[in-house]
């Protein structure tokens, strides 16, 4: 379970000067720097964007004057045909931020996170169970494939407190007018304000469309990559009030804290150093290619013969290749610390290091059937996946493969007069190593109105969920007593409504759940095996107070019966109160205050060696409001986002002196940061 290991050095920097490359190259152009009208023609996008999946609609791409300077610009995701176009908003950072607003993290960004809402992982079949960093991976679900009439590129960075960074790069063109390429990549580097707390995430993408010039055939190609890494501190010690003591810990990075020693505070953004911490490196590779059956038709103009397809039955073969390696490393164990929390005795080895490698093959075959030919969003669907997995378990130096056969069916109708959307999915795992797992989904939303701005849906699923491996005393990660556990069953009702002439959404969410699994403490996975339920309600409303001020506010509240093993504040409320308009014709403002705010409860601890947040219920987080102050503002394709986060920790001291130095907590012994500074700019380029 324990050995000496060397660190992996990821290939950053090819990444960054790869995507430099594209970036540069398209701001270079002359049309692109001394166009006045580009920004506009980059925002124009939102009122040029057609839904093209219903098929009678003219080919913008092969009509396209390419020496015009607008673009159009559009994308959909794997498994929808809906197009939709690249938000321009400035009044919410968390769109372009990458931890949520309704998730709490450990100090740092970069740092484990889970959101402060119920919400149990909705997924069935093979899982590894790592989930704390979720947050700061791309996933397959989440990939855009873009159709754009010209090469667009995006360049963000954000700076904040203590060095933190973020760049963002995207660049995307139709190399033909049938097939678009995109790349893009992100870096997360932030030193923390705590010890032992430094981050450093890479995320990079490639993807690949292409539609054959018949409109029968379609290729889908990705390269997705998420390299995670964090540092961890196993939090401040208790021995002494060491946050109240701001005449001797008014630098925070002065606290001692459990683990990491005293590590250096290093400014360098490419500093991959890791003493204390977890390493997750997930790859995947996918390749789907699907072919249609159906009638031919065109559109005759004056100037040309447009060629349109309608199919009406799709055959799909997706082939994915995935990795996963999970690694938590400590160079500089505190035997007594480990003796206690996880009950390892290290007997003098003077490196702990626990590894889980994963190795997934997926070949899946569906059938489409097009009941309308011209609705493409009206389909049934039919498939049966072949999973094969192969797990190296380095602690236990052990190898085992397995394999799930699943088969899936689903439904779904969005009609063409767009008044109802219905959805109906189904997914069995028939054999292998989660075999007995089931989901089963259904979904129907009403739209009313002149513009179908209004809606009122409703929703249930039932999962049956085989435990996630690090639940399986093979993982290397699994290091408390031994246990059998049960399928954990979870079923979900949900509804809301949505009527635009008072302009708030409503919505409400009942979880039962039986067997339900979690971890009660640093090293002990467990389960909670009676039905127990959850609900919450929540209220999203746009309240206009004058003309140019607006208060937005999100409010949810929860609460679990019975006495399950869950922790949960019975109201968390996010209100931002800004100031906003289109002033000089193409500034776009949004400046004011932004307040977050949960009642008191007994946050989940959490365990840095598993990589969990586990159930506590002896010590009670009772925090002020989170306030912070914003500047956003837009002009055509450049964004910019000033920002001034924790101002509710400023504090007089005993002294008469001033600090930042009133710090809530995210989790025992987990506080965040004092004041935060951050400045964010995103500018798009047309070439």
């Amino acid at each position: 379970m324990i050995n000496c290991c060397t660190l992996h050095k990821p290939v950053t920097y090819f990444l960054i000067t790869a995507c430099l490359f594209f970036s540069f190259n398209v701001f270079g152009q002359r049309r692109g720097i001394g166009n006045p009208n580009i920004g506009q023609n980059v925002e124009r996008q939102i009122q040029n964007i057609k839904n093209s999946s219903t098929g009678n609609q003219k080919d913008s791409l092969q009509r396209r004057d390419k020496n015009a300077d607008s673009i159009t610009i559009s994308f959909h995701y794997l498994d929808s045909t809906r197009q939709y176009s690249i938000d321009s908003s400035v009044n919410d950072f968390t769109k372009r931020f990458p931890i949520p607003a309704t998730n709490i993290f450990l100090g740092n960004l970069g740092n484990a996170s889970r959101s402060i809402l119920f919400l149990p992982r909705n997924t069935v079949g093979w899982d590894p169970g790592f989930h704390a960093f979720d947050v700061y991976k791309w996933t397959i679900e989440k990939v855009r494939f873009f159709n754009t009439t010209r090469p667009f590129s995006e360049l963000g960075y954000m700076l904040g407190s203590k060095t933190e960074q973020i760049i963002d790069l995207l660049h995307t063109q139709n190399v033909k007018p049938n097939w678009n390429v995109l790349f893009q990549y992100r870096l997360i580097n932030s030193p923390g304000f705590f010890k032992s707390q430094n981050s450093h995430h890479n995320n990079y993408l490639l993807t690949s469309f292409y539609e054959g010039e018949k409109k029968r055939y379609h290729n889908y190609f990705v390269l997705l990559g998420n390299r995670l890494q964090s540092s961890e501190n196993g939090g401040i010690k208790n021995d002494e009030d060491y946050l109240s003591n701001t005449a001797v810990y008014k630098d925070r990075f002065n606290i001692p804290t459990n683990l990491g020693g005293d590590a250096a505070f290093s400014r360098n953004f490419f500093d991959k150093g890791l003493t204390t911490g977890n390493r997750y490196r997930e790859f995947t590779a996918l390749l789907r290619q699907q072919y249609d059956i159906g009638q031919k038709d065109s559109i005759v103009t004056d100037s040309t013969i447009i060629p349109l397809f309608y199919p009406r039955l799709r055959v799909e073969h997706t082939l994915q290749f995935t990795t996963g390696k999970y690694r938590f490393i400590d160079y500089l164990p505190d035997s007594v610390y480990y003796k206690n929390d996880y009950d390892l005795d290290l007997n003098r080895v003077d490196t702990v290091s626990i590894n889980d490698n994963w190795k997934q093959i997926t070949n899946d075959v569906s059938l489409y059937q097009f009941p309308d030919a011209k609705n493409q969003q009206q389909f049934i669907k039919l498939g049966a996946t072949f999973q094969n997995l192969s797990g190296e378990f380095v602690n236990h130096d052990d190898k085992r493969s397995f394999y799930n056969l699943i088969l899936h069916g689903e439904y779904r109708n969005k009609t063409r007069n767009r008044k109802w959307d219905f959805e109906l999915f189904g997914k069995l795992f028939s054999a292998g190593l989660n075999s007995g797992d089931y989901m089963a989904y259904i979904n129907l939303k009403r739209f009313v109105g002149k513009k179908n701005d209004s809606y009122a849906e409703l929703g249930f699923e039932n999962l049956n969920q085989s435990p996630p491996f690090i639940y399986d005393s093979r993982s290397s990660f699994y290091l408390g007593s031994l246990k059998d556990f049960k399928k954990q069953n979870i079923s979900h009702a949900f509804a809301s409504f949505f009527p635009s002439s008072i302009g708030v959404k409503l919505t409400g969410d009942v979880y039962f759940i039986t067997n339900y699994l979690y971890f009660s403490h640093f090293n002990q996975p467990d389960q909670f095996s009676s039905l127990f339920n959850v609900i919450r309600v929540s209220a999203q409303k746009l309240f206009r107070l004058t003309r140019k001020i607006n208060w937005y506010t999100d409010v949810y509240v929860q609460q679990r019966t019975g006495s399950a093993p869950v922790n949960l504040p019975l109201v968390f409320t996010r209100n931002r109160f800004a100031f906003e308009g289109v002033f000089f014709k193409n500034l776009n403002l949004s400046t004011g205050l932004e307040i977050k705010y949960h009642t008191p409860y007994k946050a989940d601890h959490y365990s840095l060696v598993l990589g969990q947040f586990f159930f506590q219920d002896s010590i009670t987080i009772r925090n002020f409001p989170d306030v912070s102050a914003f500047v956003h503002f837009g002009i055509r394709s450049f964004k910019a986002f000033v920002r001034f986060e924790n101002l509710n920790t400023m504090q007089i001291t005993r002294g008469g002196g001033f600090g930042w130095t009133n710090n809530n907590l995210a989790a025992p012994g987990y506080p965040y940061p004092g004041l935060q500074f951050r400045l964010g700019i995103w500018w798009g380029f047309v070439n």
